[in-house]
């Protein structure tokens, strides 16, 4: 009973939005977050002893799982095991990070120096043997780790590539199957080079986009959290996330699968994609679709100017006023620009799995999104 109700809440349609809520009250972006996040007591709480408790449940839970045939099979594949090390060190430099930046924050607020800045001058540090003697001991040690690595965990080699014969499900590398999900969602010119371009391009701007220099020097929460917050959710959400939906949960035929569920290449799953055009005019109206392009996919074209034009300008009049001034127009725009596009693709996935939705634009050869 325990397994099936783990597989229900594993499917992606309901563990994303948990995890995005979760996410969001843990490193809080706006007022309201914060606002319950203090209210819970997890800003104090989850970034000291409850950080600990988190780890200790994430290893215990991992550790009874492993019992399970089909959970051992999928973790312990030597090539998804860097996965599993993956989802450990990121939630452990997460906390990390945060206990850090609440600890001068709970400095910032007593009139205090942050942590960084109380640290006592020490002596010059020379290149040899300070530096490159600690670069040599980590080199030696990471050999070694690689030597382990490779005499205990046997490389996942298959019989050469046979164009009549390819595996069930074929995955990319472990590194490349966030973009491989991608695909799942939009077209390739979008999922393969728009999308990557546009998050890596985003994550780079960030430190160009927060110019405010008295910040700088100290890790700190409460004076970056937007950016913070915008960043760790590109990272963690948008392709953490994707990489272990696709490592874990995309079986043959690419089915959704629990992490209790038999990989069965029978598995069967109707969906019937349809485009936003035919849930206007179909559904709602109950009329054919109209034979002029401009008018049919009409909805989904007034639908992303507002989301592109419109939103950013209702944002930067009600919630975002104050940040929007302080950033400039160019600033405020590219920023939008960025976040509205990186944004695109968890909505897309969204009412991909709730409705079935393939297109929200669709214009065969010129573009679909």
């Amino acid at each position: 009973m325990i397994k099936h109700w783990i597989n229900v809440f594993a499917d992606p349609k309901i563990s994303f939005p948990i995890i995005v809520l979760l996410y969001f009250f843990l490193v809080p972006p706006t007022k309201w977050f914060e606002k319950w996040n203090k209210r819970l007591g997890w800003d104090r709480v989850w970034t000291n002893a409850g950080g600990w408790i988190i780890h200790i449940l994430l290893l215990g839970g991992f550790l009874l799982c492993l019992p399970d045939d089909n959970f051992r099979k999928i973790v312990t594949k030597p090539d998804n095991i860097p996965i599993v090390i993956l989802l450990f060190t990121s939630v452990f430099f997460l906390w990390l990070s945060m206990k850090q930046a609440r600890d001068n924050d709970i400095r910032l607020e007593r009139g205090e120096k942050p942590n960084e800045f109380c640290e006592p001058k020490t002596r010059n540090v020379l290149v040899w043997p300070d530096l490159v003697y600690v670069e040599l001991i980590a080199m030696v040690l990471c050999m070694a780790a690689l030597i382990f690595w490779s005499v205990f965990l046997q490389a996942p080699l298959e019989e050469p590539a046979n164009p009549t014969l390819a595996p069930n499900p074929s995955k990319a590398p472990w590194y490349f199957l966030a973009l491989q999900e991608m695909l799942v969602y939009f077209d390739p010119w979008l999922a393969g080079v728009v999308f990557p371009t546009v998050i890596i391009v985003g994550l780079m701007a960030i430190p160009y986009m927060d110019t405010d220099s008295s910040n700088s020097g100290y890790y700190s929460f409460s004076r970056r959290k937007l950016f913070i917050s915008l960043f760790n959710f590109g990272w963690l959400v948008m392709w953490v996330y994707l990489i272990i939906v696709g490592t874990f949960m995309r079986g043959p035929n690419w089915n959704f699968f629990g992490p209790f569920e038999p990989w069965d290449v029978h598995k069967v799953v109707p969906m019937n994609n349809i485009n936003l055009s035919e849930v206007f005019w179909n559904q709602l109206l109950n009329r054919a679709l109209p034979d002029s392009i401009l008018l049919r996919e009409g909805v989904g074209i007034v639908i992303l100017i507002a989301y592109f034009a419109a939103l950013p300008q209702l944002l930067a009049k009600t919630c975002l006023k104050g940040f929007r001034a302080a950033m400039g127009p160019y600033k405020y725009g590219t920023f939008m620009f960025l976040s509205l596009m990186a944004l695109l693709l968890p909505i897309k996935m969204f009412l991909r799995w709730i409705m079935a939705l393939k297109y929200i634009v669709e214009i065969p050869g010129w573009f679909n999104i």
